[in-house]
């Protein structure tokens, strides 16, 4: 993406965030904030990734006093989300005071600081949600989290609205697998993950056999290339049964199917390489999966 028309401060900023965050980020809605200020554009939408979903936060420099950090405005449904009010437990207290150091010891010419910000922000906006999850009136629910919480990885979000129910989600990394490494040659910048999506309709009363929650694999989109989410058939959720006791059998079957999706690459380039021969090299090729093989016959 290009960053013409920012300020070279915050064009070197976003360049240093968008290709050095853990997961794609967007921009959008890029303006300028003065109509008298003609140094540039100042202000822009970060769509970031949470919960296999994205958050959307207003970031406003004043690219007229370029020693001032940047402004950020969340979301409407997350009024009561403030990260630099000092309170909580030591470990909310602590994820605010490095917030606090960052726009403190902010540096508009180092261009590691606007990813600094956003990190942390977005660490406590986990945070955040996770405790607002765990004050949810829902038995099952304080059950099911009190099973996975030690869990590395999970993020949750709860919503609500007038128009439909609450309910909460979950997004849950699935495999301690390094699947970049697995493929030889492999173009992918960022980790290669499989997910659950799991979400609950908040009950607000306890049932000894509640509904199964609403299910949904899902994979970064490079992935797919490899191994498709959407060919998988997911295990029945059978009645009472818990997140804690479901992923170890789905988990299991993931990784026998994404290890053969591996051994199928070699197959797949041999099968290529054999028509060389006949055909000559191939005038394209898929590199890394070997997918993909196109050949001129006359």
């Amino acid at each position: 993406m290009s960053f013409d028309g920012f300020p070279p401060f915050i064009s070197a900023q976003l360049h240093y965030l968008i290709n050095h965050f853990p997961d794609k980020i967007k921009v959008e809605q890029v303006l300028s904030g003065g109509k008298s200020y003609t140094g540039g554009l100042d202000r822009f939408a970060l769509l970031i990734p949470y919960c296999l979903d994205r958050i959307k936060w207003d970031v406003i420099y004043y690219a007229e006093f370029p020693l001032l950090s940047p402004d950020i405005i969340f979301g409407p449904e997350d009024e009561h989300f403030q990260p630099l009010h000092m309170t909580g437990v030591e470990g909310e207290r602590d994820l605010k005071s490095r917030t606090r150091n960052v726009l403190s010891d902010w540096n508009n010419k180092d261009p590691t600081r606007l990813l600094a910000l956003i990190k942390e922000l977005r660490d406590q906006y986990m945070s955040y949600q996770r405790k607002r999850v765990g004050e949810v009136d829902d038995d099952w629910l304080k059950f099911e989290l009190s099973t996975i919480c030690s869990r590395e990885g999970i993020e949750m979000h709860i919503s609500s609205g007038a128009e439909k129910p609450e309910e909460v989600k979950f997004a849950v990394p699935l495999m301690n697998m390094n699947i970049n490494k697995m493929v030889h040659g492999c173009p992918w910048r960022h980790p290669q993950k499989i997910y659950l999506q799991v979400i609950y309709p908040v009950g607000r009363k306890y049932a000894s056999t509640p509904s199964a929650p609403r299910l949904k694999l899902m994979s970064t989109n490079e992935l797919r290339a490899l191994f498709s989410v959407d060919d998988v058939k997911l295990p029945s959720w059978l009645d009472g049964m818990c997140m804690s006791e479901y992923l170890p059998h789905l988990e299991k079957s993931l990784q026998k199917q994404v290890l053969e999706a591996v051994s199928l690459i070699d197959i797949r380039r041999c099968f290529i390489e054999a028509f060389a021969p006949l055909f000559g090299r191939p005038l394209e090729a898929d590199p890394v999966c070997f997918n993909l093989a196109i050949y001129l016959y006359i």
